[in-house]
């Protein structure tokens, strides 16, 4: 599918470097010895912040990348998107 033109993800960027900020937060944290759930929050936050970004592009993928795989109704290509995101799944459980 060379002629595929994937999908356009620059508006997660405003996203990351809110996690980057809080990132630095909880490194600041740590450094400043605070107390243990408080930084415990903060990771949990970022933790959910990082999986929407995940979500958004997981969307954008299938609606884009996988649709156009089957669109172009060349089985071999939809199976492998299929496949690719059946090992992005099974990465994502074991974490």
């Amino acid at each position: 599918m060379t002629d595929h033109k994937h999908p356009d993800h620059s508006d997660e960027s405003v996203r990351i470097n809110r996690v980057i900020g809080q990132l630095e937060g909880i490194k600041r944290m740590i450094e400043e010895r605070r107390y243990c759930p408080d930084i415990l929050v903060q990771t949990r936050a970022v933790t959910s912040a990082v999986m929407a970004v995940e979500a958004r592009i997981l969307e954008r993928h299938i609606e884009s990348c996988v649709q156009a795989a089957f669109d172009a109704d060349d089985g071999t290509e939809a199976g492998s998107k299929v496949a690719e995101l059946v090992d992005l799944f099974r990465g994502f459980r074991r974490n």
